[in-house]
């Protein structure tokens, strides 16, 4: 009996990763009806992390009440895989832009603070280890509210807890630890990120990423040396070293402090996503595998999940196809990861409205033409 493991990306805007593995598993049912189908649901540390991972693992999601990046209540989900030892959270659940309206959107008076919350819920579940997405943040503050939130103080030179937000960084003076929780030393943290910018400068985190959350050109020039002010209090309070770090501006600088103060490592999210999901014991036996995500291009094989699948259903000696609703430029390079076929939605004719109104009976139809034009070769 064939074994056929379906590990897709989410299709962006129309299906989850979840959605999409199981149109894709009825598509190779229709063609290989006594195969054994895996579905495997992946994705790079960014928006559908937390989805994907609870269900390739049969994990069970969790809510948290927390406070969203200006205080208003927020029900945060997060998962929790591996009975439990494991917990997964995305920033943008608690402290991310889509929880504002624009006019709200202001990363001065962001704050991290409902996220520090959430990891809080989460070790406090029982895990030993959590893992972090931290894309699509509405905040500039460093990782600032999150400290406050799981339990350090910054203080102003009046020995006063500074408000939230980015913008009141530039009044620290002091970092106290003494209310921090010790009992984090026992859980490893590790963060999908997959910028390498800096915390501060012209490709830092305010400067790059600031005016999509609201900054105009003196709120950049403001919040970059309030981030400049918190590396150098981190440095000499914690100890830590933060400013340079690769991916140290990701998500308002707090790439940086999760590093600074919870001793986190960051990771390129695809590799760390799809280990997560247990996908190299699921590729024993295996004979083929189909992957795919929304629109295909170079970035699929360097960095997204797609390309991870690939990469180790490559190194196992396995066949790889590729669903996609479009390709874009560079697409080519997928060959050299062994993908031997790329199936788009627009290369069978399927038109924009059809693929949007009826896009799992799409992915299953080009699962089905992959499929039929695949020819077993172990």
């Amino acid at each position: 009996m064939h074994k056929v493991v379906v590990a897709p990306n989410a299709f962006k805007g129309t299906l989850t990763a979840t959605e999409a593995a199981a149109a894709i598993a009825r598509g190779v049912r229709e063609v290989f009806p006594d195969a054994e189908v895996v579905e495997v649901p992946v994705a790079d540390g960014g928006d559908g992390t937390v989805e994907a991972l609870v269900s390739a693992s049969h994990g069970e999601y969790l809510i948290a009440g927390v406070e969203g990046p200006l205080g208003d209540p927020v029900s945060a989900k997060y998962g929790v895989i591996e009975s439990g030892r494991t917990a997964v959270v995305e920033l943008a659940a608690a402290s991310g832009l889509t929880l504002l309206s624009p006019s709200r959107r202001d990363p001065r008076k962001t704050s991290t603070y409902g996220f520090g919350q959430l990891l809080e819920a989460a070790r406090r579940s029982g895990a030993v280890t959590i893992i972090a997405g931290i894309g699509g943040s509405a905040t500039n503050d460093g990782g600032a509210g999150m400290a406050q939130a799981i339990g350090y103080r910054l203080l102003d030179g009046t020995g006063r807890d500074l408000p939230r937000g980015g913008a009141a960084l530039s009044r620290l003076e002091r970092i106290d630890a003494t209310g921090f929780d010790r009992q984090w030393e026992a859980v490893r943290v590790k963060v999908a990120c997959d910028v390498t910018n800096p915390l501060t400068g012209p490709l830092g985190a305010s400067a790059v990423y600031g005016p999509q959350k609201g900054a105009d050109a003196t709120a950049v020039r403001e919040l970059d040396a309030a981030l400049a002010r918190l590396a150098e209090v981190i440095e000499r309070d914690l100890g830590k070293r933060v400013a340079d770090i690769p991916g140290a501006g990701a998500a308002g600088g707090a790439g940086a402090g999760m590093v600074a103060f919870l001793d986190a490592v960051l990771l390129p999210g695809a590799p760390l996503v799809v280990e997560a999901a247990g996908l190299d014991a699921k590729l024993r036996g295996a004979n083929l595998v189909i992957t795919g995500e929304g629109r295909v291009d170079e970035q699929t094989a360097y960095g997204k999940a797609p390309g991870e699948v690939a990469r180790r259903a490559q190194a196992v000696g396995v066949p790889v196809l590729l669903l996609a609703g479009g390709k874009g430029p560079g697409w080519e390079a997928l060959s050299k990861l062994g993908v031997t076929s790329v199936v788009t939605l627009t290369d069978e004719g399927v038109n924009l409205g059809q693929a949007i109104n009826g896009p799992s009976r799409m992915l299953t139809r080009a699962a089905v033409v992959a499929c039929r034009r695949h020819s077993w070769t172990r």
